[in-house]
């Protein structure tokens, strides 16, 4: 398949690189570098990121936070990542815009789907940060929201695994990757690829899924370019 505009999640923990807590800028450069390969292809580039290398509302709320001010502390959480890589971006000549489901110019624009596709179109990376703006929802639903609203060609899930396997391989090493299966069969053998409101958004609305390692400099465009490389799926 041929991309023209897709949806890039990555986690906040990969922001750590090698470090237990915050952001690696040698992480979030690679990262950039390989976002900016592609965005010289001419695909245009929505990019989610999550919180957890800061703060994650649901491990605050086992340890007695609120869990709605825990959420809304994970939300600034990915809004301090999508700065760094932005910064990060620009640094390497690539235009970008950061823009949040919570109001908080100047610090970013507020979110709309119009907003998004124009400065897409106009050869922007757009970074949406924070969240779905509400609280129980996790960054891969807003990826897979996002994804749906400016109307990309696949979510591309950058993960620090290669795929999608049988079982976990950490665990079971007779587990074997999929190079591609279908969502109703991800249901069927229970496997636990993301929060099920984000994957049951991209089934019923027709998006396809890309697992893939993002710490493989390089695997970003590869995946673009249709090498086999991590797990498709699709309907």
């Amino acid at each position: 398949m041929q991309y023209k505009r897709i949806l890039l999640k990555l986690s906040g923990e990969s922001l750590q690189g090698k470090d237990s807590y915050g952001i690696s800028m040698e992480q979030v450069r690679s990262y950039a570098v390989q976002i900016k390969n592609i965005a010289l292809r001419g695909i245009q580039i929505g990019i989610v990121i999550g919180g957890g290398n800061i703060f994650r509302g649901l491990q605050g709320a086992k340890k007695g936070f609120d869990r709605v001010k825990g959420d809304q502390m994970g939300m600034l959480a990915t809004i301090i990542n999508s700065l760094a890589l932005q910064n990060v971006l620009c640094d390497e000549g690539v235009k970008c815009k950061v823009l949040t489901s919570i109001r908080m110019e100047p610090i970013g624009e507020y979110y709309s789907k119009d907003k998004a596709i124009e400065y897409l179109e106009k050869g922007y990376v757009v970074i949406i940060g924070g969240g779905t703006s509400n609280p129980y929802f996790s960054t891969d639903t807003a990826s897979a929201l996002r994804g749906i609203e400016i109307e990309a060609d696949g979510f591309f899930k950058g993960t620090r695994v290669d795929g999608i396997y049988t079982a976990d391989p950490e665990k079971d090493p007779t587990a074997t990757k999929f190079d591609e299966i279908t969502f109703d069969e991800v249901y069927s053998r229970n496997l636990k690829i993301m929060d099920m409101t984000a994957f049951t958004l991209c089934k019923e609305n027709k998006l396809n899924i890309i697992v893939f390692d993002m710490d493989a400099v390089g695997n970003l465009e590869k995946v673009i370019c249709g090498e086999k490389i991590g797990t498709i799926v699709h309907q």
